[in-house]
């Protein structure tokens, strides 16, 4: 029996899927306060005791940037007060994509996240999907990367696709492991498109391995920032003779004009998770938004309690 008392505290990121996990886990969102000054900086107060208490803080670091600063703010607070432990859960983790020093004189902005979240004495940090597994590396504390197909893998079976007639398309290199995954999860057939970048947010789909005629076509990726990746994958597939084309997404940041490019795209369905929330002015529509909340409550217990995590991965 633990003797301290697990707290979970929200951002203002994502409060609707840190309810979620709260549910899940049969308790209370802890009491916070928190707003944002007439400047611009933030201010955080634990309003209920953390003393040696196990202290988990949910928020997604989508921009504005605003929302990393917030989360430093709520584990230092947590430290300061005197927490046993503090985890940051971290549903999309941002700056994910700048994972490496891939020109001259640029940072390696995902270690500077990671480093930020540990000098102000995180514990853990929990995520999902990150754009890279090496982030991992980059923590001194422990790292807990959680899987979105835990969940999204059932909602494909529900729509009932024969897997002969249905390919999963890698809209790029480095998205085919997980589509590899999934297409041999579901037991479909495999496609990749390699993909030219041309600048930031910007790219082309160039040539097509595999075979796309009469099939239902599946574009499965991490992140849907501005889409364009996705919709020149979509129209690569019509472009070949793919019969439909459905976008299943993670992480759906949909920045700039990604809604209204993705409205006038060839993709009728799409599936995104609730690492992000999505304002209703910004969903697609035929979209089906799946929780991913019961994953995180498992994490958290498991973590609380000493267990296993990587058992969640074993199905």
């Amino acid at each position: 029996m633990k003797k301290n008392k697990l707290q979970i505290f929200a951002g203002r990121s994502n409060p609707a899927l840190a309810q979620k996990i709260a549910e899940k886990l049969g308790q209370p969102l802890g009491k916070m306060s928190a707003k944002t000054f007439a400047d611009g900086e933030i201010w955080v107060k634990y309003e209920e005791n953390i003393r040696g208490n196990s202290v988990y803080l949910i928020q997604s670091t989508n921009g504005p940037s605003d929302n990393i600063i917030e989360l430093s703010l709520m584990i230092d607070a947590a430290v300061r007060a005197s927490a046993e432990t503090v985890t940051a859960v971290i549903p999309y983790f941002g700056y994910s994509r700048q994972d490496r020093k891939d020109k001259p004189r640029v940072p390696i902005s995902a270690r500077v996240m990671v480093d930020i979240l540990s000098a102000m004495g995180a514990d853990r940090i929990i995520s999902m999907d990150l754009h890279s597994t090496q982030i991992q590396g980059f923590a001194k504390v422990p790292f807990d990367g959680l899987y979105s197909r835990l969940v999204l893998l059932e909602e494909i079976r529900k729509l009932g696709f024969e897997p002969d007639k249905t390919t999963v398309l890698a809209p790029d290199v480095g998205s085919a492991a997980m589509s590899q995954a999934y297409a041999k999860r579901l037991g479909m057939n495999f496609a990749l498109i390699e993909k030219r970048r041309l600048d930031h947010n910007v790219s082309e789909a160039v040539h097509l391995i595999g075979e796309l005629k009469k099939q239902n076509v599946l574009i499965i990726d991490d992140i849907i920032d501005t889409a364009g990746t996705a919709i020149n994958a979509a129209k690569k597939a019509m472009e070949h003779g793919a019969l439909s084309v459905m976008l299943v997404g993670t992480h759906a940041l949909l920045s700039g004009d990604a809604v209204e490019r993705l409205k006038n795209s060839e993709i009728n369905r799409f599936i995104f998770t609730d690492t992000v929330e999505i304002p209703e002015e910004k969903m697609p529509p035929n979209t089906t938004i799946v929780s991913v909340g019961e994953i995180f409550a498992e994490a958290i217990e498991r973590t609380y309690y000493g267990e296993s995590v990587s058992a969640l991965f074993k199905f």
